[in-house]
This record gives structure tokens, C-alpha cells and sequence, in this order.
């Protein structure tokens, strides 16, 4: 065989089995391996150069998730029909990836590090992000490029009060809590997730299980790995060390830099003051080298100059707040800095807010749509619609940077995410009309804007009008540790996050956690420590809100005067035929005539009409055609119509949406008329009440009598058994008498024709008439001899007389329209 196959299989719970596999896919790379659960499999592999690039000062790891859309045998709906640049779930993805391995390399390895995770076989239950790190580190572990240890991660959610790991995605549906937790053997390395209002021991929960599930991955990578029979982790090349010159660069500049930190000043000050000591020091490095006129120091030494004065600003600046308990602001180590918000700062969208937290700001604005600007969300599994969004931009100007403007990067894309999953948890359900887009724009950054987009987004969505539940704030925490020594921070700097140890996001209401981010750069981090964070950080996410609570005390009860107006009805599923029209005519004739836009969904089995418009009386009118169209009407129920013609014999009345009925002439008035005219005109608005509703037609019978005040003394004229006979002429098993009468009036429909024509007897006429009297009063033979008839007697045999003169043979008592 060409090839020798590996593979390691374990339990994640639950009867569930997870297989590790290596040795027969991608075998030039440095590492690769397939991990498959259920129907799900990952091709993970890893390529790293031997050697850096020259003049390299920094670790180049890219890590990326890509999924193939035949892995669910679907072809991608782009113009190309073929897989693009990564959308936005897959970089989330790798991103969670990269933020877990980073920081297990060596801190002097600077070789370029390729990781590329693909989706390659997907299952409709299998959430394939929860293993995307277990592959990455699988075939790390099974190469010999030098990471440090062995890594994975696992999602924890919370279903109806059980944790469960890794759940399908039918059971996420139910889930409250849904966590990715990183971890090696020993540490915590990251964490990612959102709760609807979970308490910090939850969360503290939640990371001890993933991190006892991790354990059991960890095993088995090792398992696999000594199966291969992987050699030692190959060396790579040093960056040149001088002990000498690094010792001189701390003593001229050690003094200066411990002056900077306790100068307390603002971050341009600060940054200016950093170059101006690596200045300092290397035109003393330069005056004590003695050289001659217009020669420099070497580049090579100008470098490491430059990362001796970095390494001391970092030890120097941690040294003082693990000592002092002093911050680079002045700041308490809880404390958070000055707050400033505003709301309802730009006239044009349909909500905004300003927020500023110390020297970060971001400017969020709010835009209602309609459903048809809802976000389709393509993946391999499936594709999903999406009626909240958030973006977040970040423009170099915001760090006083010169940049090129270009499209989102990774690191928006997943600030971004992180307020929108926070954000999200307070937004109103399905039942909530519009689709909701969220930008934030950060001015200035020095610290985390990703919660400023938090405080700032929910502040800006209760000044558009969107009933948002409770106010969500969010706060940023870092830690210093050195031996037993540690401090946590709360608010913290970009240059604390630089020279710390975790960058530790929490947000959430007064009531719980909503969204959590943490990255940490150390090993051995407690629960303890954990818990000191959490609890701090819980503090400080108050402390916010009682600020937002007075800026902005609830969401406004109704949107701004320029925003679009929007209602929403259910209605029966039958009914969205009749509401929609032939072709959509009735739709598109509402939405002409009101000036809205209708849109129609079955849902659960009934009709979800929304309705938008720029106007509210457009929107009310066309929300009362629309309940016109599905309301039936009740007998008994008075309403306001719409003469739409006028016959002799009464009107036609419009009393709801495309629903008729007629108004006879006799219920027109207490008053006996003879005709209509200059009572009633076509287009005249009358009050009229539904007294009857045909049960075999369904036509409407109204009366506009009914409403008025009988007159005093009015009798009633007798009327003849008219209806009566209408109502049996319905009745083809009625009375013959009845129908006698029919025939007296009108005989033969030939008859009829004849009349007309002029060719009809009067005289023939009356003598058929006197005698149907004649057999009504007991002389015809019809009524003493029925059996005839029955069984084909006497009268079925005798000759058939001429139709039209005489009635049909064996029925001597119907006339022609009586057998019809």
C-alpha cells in the first residue's frame, strides 16, 4: 500500500464518537489529519517554513476555515458558482482557531505558520466549528513543528437546565448558553459565547466541564501521535541576542521610562515620550561608540535597541502595577474612566448615539428596513435569513494611524460579532416587524471599542424606537501576573491589553452576562483569579449602566416621525390567496394606493402579513383593507359602506374590502319607494346593517332601514307570499300549487320566446290556465292516479303533445321551467 493509515477514536458523551485520522490525505504537508463525527469530516493540515524572513520581528501564523459547499452536496448561489473569499461564519471560525494556538508557540519562533482547516463532508447536526481547533492541533501534534503543547476546544451550552457538550444543532435551538472554551491540559486559553442573562458561576461552570472534555481530546492527539511515532519538534533559527547591549539600553533608559509611566499622560503624549527615550538612547549608544562624523550604529543593532526598549517599557510598566497598584491614567485598578453619551446626535438616521469612554469613542447609528432587507446567511449546512445586524468599522484615523481604507478585516469582523451576540439577547423575537442594522464607527480608540459598539448600540437602538428590553453595557478587563502577584484591571488601556497578560470582554444587563471575550497569554490561570475578574468586571459593567440608565431610560414608545412605520397581523393561511390576488393585483393595488410595502410569509401555519410605510395613515389604511379582505363578516354587524350600483330593485353595497351585498329597495327606508332616485347615488357613503347572510350562496343581504328610527304609528303593508315562492322555487321538491303559480305567470320558457316574437295566442293561454284550475279543484286525473306516472301507466304511453302547448307527458301539473 502507498499509504498507512492512523486513527484514534474516542466518546464525547452520549454514545457519540469522534475518530482522529492521519497518513493517507495530504501527506506532503508538514501535518495532516481528517477528524470525523457522524457524517461530519475536517481535513486539517499544517505547513511551516524552516526559516524566518530576513529582518522578521514578528510570528506570521494564518489560520484558516474554509467550507466546501459540495461537503453538503450543494452548489454555491455566487455568479461563479464556485467557493469565494471567506464570509463571515468562517472567519469567526478561524479566528477562534488562531486566537488558541498563538499563543503555544514559541515567543522567538518567527517562521511563517500555515494552518488550513476545510469542511469536506458536512452533517446537518454536527456544528463543524466546535472541532475546527481539535483538527488545527491534531495535525500540529502530529508534525514536528515546535508548538508548545497540545490544545482543542469544545462548546457547552445550557439546554432546558442540563449542559451539554458539543449539541446538535436542532438541540442549540433550545439553548440559553452557548460557549467555545479552548484549553490544553493544565489552562484556560479562550473563550468565546453569549447567555441570555447567565450568572458568573454559570460561566464558571461551563469552563470546568469543556476544559474536562478537552482532557479527553488532548489523550487521544497524544494516543495518535505516539502511534505515528513523530520525531522531536524540529529547531529553527534564534533571533540574535546581545546581553551586553541589552543591559546598557535598560540602564540609559530605565529611569526615563519609570518617568513616563507615572506621568499619567494622555496616549499620543505617552507615545511620543517612548521614541523620544529609544531617541536618547541610541545617540548615547552612538557617542559612546565614538564614531566618526555622518556614521551611523548598524541597523542590526538599531533593532535590537529597538526591542530592548520595548521589553523595558514592558517590564517596567507591569513592575509598577503589581507593585504601586498605579495605572498608566492614574487610575484605581476597578476604576473606569470618565464616561460621556449622548443620544439623538444626527438628525438623518433613524437612531444614533455618541458614546466615549476615556479616549474611545464610537459614533452607532440604527437603520429600520423592511423584511425584504433582511441578510441572507450562506453556508455550507444551510442558509438562513437574518434581521439584525451589526457592523463595525475602524478607521485608521481612530489611532492617529495613516492607512489604506480597505474592506473589513478579521479583527471587525469579530468585534463586530461579539456586540451583535451581545446586543441580540435583549432584541425583540420574531414577532418584531422590521429588520434592524446597526453601524458602528469608532472615532478614537485607546481601549476597547468593541464594548463602547455595546454601550453605544444599545443606546442608539432605544433612540430609534425599538423596544429594547433592558440596557446592556459592556466592559473590557485585563490582568498583570509575575510569580504569586497578580492585578486585575478593569477599562483597560491598549497599552495595558499590549503589556498584559488576558484581555477579558464581559457584557451584559443588571441581571446577567450576555456576552463573554477572552484571550489569555500565561499559563496557570486559576478559577480563582476567574472569579476575581468576573466579579470586577461586574462592577464595573454597573458602574456603565447607571450612566446609559440616565442618559437613556427606556426605548422611545414609537419610532422617529421619519422612520418607516410598520404593523404586523396574522391571518389565516387560507386567506393569503385572496389578500395576494390574481397575480398579486389586490397586493400590488394596496400597496399603490396606500403607499406601503406588504410582505407575506407563512409561518406555524397561518398568514404573517407585515406592513411598512413611510406615513402612518398609509400603513393604518392599508392594514384595515387588509383585515377587510380576511374578516368575515357577522350577521347582526353594522358597518360603513360604499354604493357601487343601483338597480331597480335595490342598491349594491361595499361594506368591507372586495365584500358586496345587496340592499333591497324595500330595506332602503321605512318609507315604501318605488324607485331610488335622489335617495341613493353610486359613490354615497351610507350606514347599513348585514340582517342576513345567504347559507347555500353566501351573498349578503344589508339594510339600511334596520338603522333608522321606525316612524311612529308606521304599519307595516301585507305583503304577498312572494319570497315564499322565491325561496321554493330554490326548492325543485316544493308545492305544487306553488309552482302552478310559476307556471300561470310565465308557462312554457317557448312560450315565453313565442310572446315575444309576437307569434303567442292569448286565448290558447287561457284555456291552459282554466285548466290547471280545473286539475287544481280535483278534476284532473293527475291527483286520483298517480301510480301511472310512477311505473310508466297510461298517460307515460300516450303520444307526446307539441312542447309548449300542453305540459310533458306523466307530470300534466309542471309547466317546462318547473322540470329545469
Amino acid at each position: 500500500m502507498l499509504t498507512q493509515k492512523f486513527s484514534k477514536t474516542f466518546d464525547i458523551g452520549g454514545g457519540r464518537e469522534v475518530t482522529i485520522e492521519s497518513g493517507r490525505l495530504a501527506r506532503q504537508a508538514d501535518g495532516s489529519v481528517t477528524v470525523r463525527q457522524g457524517n461530519c469530516v475536517l481535513l486539517a493540515t499544517v505547513v511551516a517554513t524552516e526559516e524566518p524572513k530576513p529582518g522578521q520581528s514578528f510570528f506570521p501564523l494564518s489560520v484558516d476555515y474554509m467550507e466546501k459547499f459540495a461537503s453538503a452536496g450543494r452548489i454555491p448561489g455566487s455568479f461563479f458558482k464556485r467557493e469565494g473569499r471567506l464570509n463571515d461564519y468562517e472567519v469567526l471560525t478561524s479566528r477562534l482557531v488562531d486566537r488558541a494556538l498563538r499563543p503555544l508557540f514559541p515567543e522567538d519562533y518567527f517562521c511563517e505558520v500555515q494552518v488550513i482547516i476545510t469542511l469536506v463532508s458536512s452533517d446537518p447536526e454536527v456544528m463543524p466549528d466546535a472541532m475546527a481547533c481539535l483538527a488545527a492541533s491534531a495535525a500540529l501534534a502530529v508534525s514536528t513543528v515546535p508548538i508548545q503543547e497540545i490544545i482543542s476546544e469544545a462548546r457547552v451550552s445550557r439546554i432546558n437546565g442540563e449542559y451539554v457538550i458539543n449539541p446538535t444543532r436542532s438541540q442549540m435551538e433550545q439553548s440559553d448558553m452557548d460557549f467555545i472554551i479552548a484549553a490544553t491540559e493544565k489552562n484556560i486559553m479562550m473563550v468565546e459565547g453569549e447567555a441570555k442573562e447567565c450568572s458568573e458561576e454559570d460561566l464558571i461552570k461551563v469552563i470546568e466541564l469543556a476544559h474536562d472534555a478537552i482532557r479527553v481530546q488532548i489523550k487521544a492527539q497524544e494516543e495518535l501521535r505516539d502511534m505515528i511515532g513523530v520525531g522531536p519538534k524540529r529547531d529553527y533559527p534564534k533571533p540574535e541576542q546581545d546581553e551586553e547591549l541589552r543591559a546598557r539600553v535598560n540602564a540609559l533608559g530605565e529611569k526615563r521610562m519609570a518617568e513616563i509611566a507615572r506621568a499619567f499622560q494622555p496616549k499620543a503624549q505617552r507615545k511620543d515620550a517612548y521614541k523620544a527615550v529609544k531617541d536618547e538612547v541610541l545617540a548615547a549608544l552612538k557617542a559612546e561608540a565614538n564614531l566618526p562624523e555622518g556614521e551611523d550604529l548598524p541597523d542590526a543593532t538599531k533593532k535590537l535597541v529597538s526591542n530592548y526598549i520595548s521589553d523595558l517599557q514592558y517590564h517596567t510598566v507591569r513592575d509598577m502595577i503589581l507593585n504601586d497598584r498605579v495605572r498608566l491614567d492614574g487610575r484605581k485598578l476597578d476604576e473606569v474612566r470618565a464616561l460621556d453619551m449622548e443620544v439623538d446626535v444626527l438628525p438623518g438616521p433613524h437612531g444614533s448615539a455618541l458614546f466615549t469612554r476615556g479616549e474611545t469613542q464610537s459614533l452607532t447609528t440604527v437603520t429600520l428596513g423592511t423584511p425584504l432587507d433582511e441578510l441572507l446567511v450562506e453556508s455550507a449546512a444551510k442558509s438562513e435569513y437574518s434581521k439584525f445586524l451589526l457592523h463595525y468599522n475602524f478607521p485608521p484615523f481612530s489611532t492617529g494611524e495613516v492607512k489604506f481604507l480597505r474592506a473589513p478585516g478579521r479583527r471587525e469582523v469579530g468585534h463586530g460579532n461579539l456586540a451583535l451576540r451581545s446586543l441580540k439577547q435583549m432584541m425583540p423575537g420574531g414577532e418584531y416587524s422590521y429588520t434592524v442594522r446597526v453601524v458602528s464607527d469608532i472615532l478614537e480608540s485607546n481601549g476597547s471599542s468593541s464594548m463602547a459598539t455595546v454601550c453605544a448600540g444599545c443606546l442608539a437602538l432605544m433612540d430609534a424606537g425599538v423596544p429594547f428590553r433592558k440596557h446592556v453595557s459592556g466592559v473590557a478587563m485585563g490582568l498583570i501576573t509575575k510569580g504569586d502577584k497578580f492585578a486585575v484591571l478593569t477599562d483597560i488601556l491598549g497599552d495595558e491589553d499590549h503589556l498584559g497578560d488576558m484581555d477579558f470582554k464581559v457584557t451584559g444587563t443588571r441581571d446577567g452576562i450576555c456576552g463573554v471575550q477572552m484571550d489569555i497569554k500565561v499559563d496557570g490561570l486559576s478559577m480563582d483569579v476567574m472569579r476575581q475578574a468576573l466579579e470586577q468586571a461586574r462592577r464595573g459593567r454597573m458602574h456603565i449602566l447607571e450612566a446609559m440608565e440616565q442618559c437613556m431610560p427606556a426605548a422611545r414608545e414609537d419610532v422617529k416621525p421619519h422612520a418607516p412605520r410598520t404593523v404586523k397581523i396574522y391571518i389565516d393561511r387560507e386567506f393569503i390567496g385572496a389578500v395576494i390576488g390574481p397575480g398579486g393585483k389586490i397586493i400590488q393595488q394596496i400597496q399603490r394606493e396606500t403607499g406601503t410595502t406588504i410582505n407575506i410569509e407563512e409561518k406555524n401555519d397561518q398568514g404573517e402579513v407585515a406592513i411598512f410605510g413611510a406615513v402612518k395613515e398609509g400603513v393604518d389604511k392599508a392594514l384595515a383593507w387588509v383585515k377587510g379582505i380576511v374578516e368575515v363578516p357577522e350577521e347582526g354587524g353594522e358597518y360603513e359602506g360604499k354604493v357601487m350600483s343601483i338597480m331597480p330593485y335595490g342598491a349594491f353595497v361595499e361594506f368591507m374590502p372586495g365584500k358586496q351585498g345587496l340592499m333591497h329597495i324595500s330595506e332602503v327606508s321605512w318609507k315604501r319607494l318605488e324607485t331610488l332616485d335622489g335617495v341613493l347615488n353610486e359613490g354615497d357613503m351610507v350606514k347599513i346593517k348585514l340582517i342576513g347572510v345567504d347559507q347555500k350562496t353566501g351573498k349578503f343581504k344589508l339594510s339600511r332601514k334596520a338603522l333608522l328610527e321606525k316612524p311612529e304609528g308606521h304599519v307595516e303593508e301585507r305583503r304577498e307570499r312572494r319570497e315564499d315562492r322565491g325561496d321554493r322555487r330554490d326548492d325543485r321538491g316544493g308545492d305544487r300549487r306553488d309552482r302552478d303559480r310559476r307556471d300561470d305567470r310565465g308557462g312554457d320558457r317557448r312560450d315565453r320566446g313565442d310572446r315575444r316574437e309576437g307569434s303567442s295566442d292569448r286565448h290558447g293561454r287561457n284555456d291552459r290556465r282554466e285548466e290547471r284550475r280545473e286539475f287544481r279543484s280535483g278534476n284532473g286525473e293527475g291527483n286520483n292516479n298517480p301510480e301511472p306516472r310512477e311505473n310508466g301507466g297510461q298517460q307515460a304511453e300516450q303520444p307526446q303533445q307539441q312542447q309548449g302547448n300542453t305540459p310533458q307527458a306523466g307530470h300534466s301539473d309542471l309547466g317546462p321551467d318547473d322540470l329545469l
